[in-house]
C-alpha cells in the first residue's frame, strides 16, 4: 500500500472536509436543543393554567396555558389575513380582553372566513372567562405588507401596532390564544395554537457528513487516478 498526497489538492481538501464535519456535529447539537425545545413546549401545555400575574412573573410563559376573568372589547376588533389548514384565506379575530382590574391583554380569538369578517355577520362574544395559550407576538418581516387601517386588516400579528391602533395600553407584550371553547354562533373559531416547529436538524446533520465523505472519496480517487494511490507503486 502506497500514499503520495498531492500537497496543494489536500491543503484544499482538508479545511473543507473539517468544516463540513463540524457543520455536521453543529446539527446534532442543534437537534438537541429543538427535541428538548419541543419537550419544553409539550410540558407548558400540561401545567395547571396561570393567572395573568403569575403568567408576567415569569421570565418565559411562552406556551403556558392563562385562565383570566374579564369582558372583550368587540368595539376594537382587529383582523389577521392568512390562509387556514387546507389553504383557504381566513381572518384571525384580535380582541382586548379586559380584566377586572382595568388591565388589558391582546387574545387571538380564532378564525373566521372572509364572508364572517364584518361583526355585524355574527354574534358578538359575551364571555366574562376566556383561557388560553399565553405566545408571543409575531415581528412583521421586511416583506409584510402594510396594515389597511381603514378595514383594520394586518397582516402579521403585530401587537403593538394592533393596540396602538386601539389605544389600549396591554399589560404585557403577549397574545392569549384563546381555547377551542365554542363562541356564540360557532366564530370565531379558536384552539388554533399550533405545537408544529420544524425539526429538520437530523436531515441536515446526514447531508453534511454525506458531503464529507463524498470529498474523502473524491480526494482518494483523484489520487488514485494519478498513481499517487495503491496496493504497489507503478514501475
Amino acid at each position: 500500500m502506497y500514499f503520495r498526497p498531492l500537497p496543494g489538492f489536500t491543503l484544499l481538501c482538508v479545511p473543507l472536509f473539517a468544516i463540513l464535519v463540524a457543520l455536521g456535529v453543529w446539527q446534532l447539537e442543534r437537534l438537541q436543543w429543538k427535541l428538548a425545545l419541543i419537550a419544553e413546549i409539550q410540558r407548558n401545555m400540561t401545567l395547571p393554567p396561570l393567572t395573568l400575574d403569575a403568567a408576567l412573573a415569569l421570565p418565559d410563559a411562552d406556551y403556558r396555558r392563562v385562565s383570566l376573568d374579564g369582558h372583550f372589547l368587540n368595539s376594537k376588533e382587529a383582523y389577521v389575513f392568512t390562509t387556514g389548514v387546507h389553504g383557504e384565506p381566513v381572518y384571525h379575530v384580535l380582541a382586548p380582553f379586559m380584566l377586572g382590574d382595568g388591565r388589558a391583554v391582546m387574545v387571538d380569538r380564532g378564525f373566521v372566513p372572509p364572508s364572517l369578517r364584518d361583526p355585524a355577520t355574527r354574534a358578538q362574544s359575551v364571555a366574562d372567562h376566556i383561557a388560553g395559550v399565553w405566545r408571543r407576538p409575531d415581528r412583521p418581516g421586511p416583506f409584510t405588507p402594510q396594515p389597511d387601517m381603514v378595514h383594520r386588516v394586518w397582516y402579521a400579528r403585530d401587537l403593538a401596532s394592533i393596540a396602538q391602533a386601539d389605544h389600549v395600553k396591554l399589560a404585557a407584550p403577549a397574545i392569549v390564544e384563546a381555547d377551542a371553547t365554542p363562541n356564540p354562533g360557532g366564530w370565531p373559531e379558536g384552539g388554533q395554537t399550533r405545537v408544529n416547529l420544524p425539526n429538520d436538524h437530523l436531515q441536515y446533520a446526514l447531508t453534511w457528513f454525506f458531503l464529507a465523505a463524498s470529498l474523502v472519496g473524491v480526494y482518494l480517487a483523484y489520487h488514485r487516478a494519478r498513481g499517487r494511490l495503491g496496493l504497489r507503486p507503478k514501475a
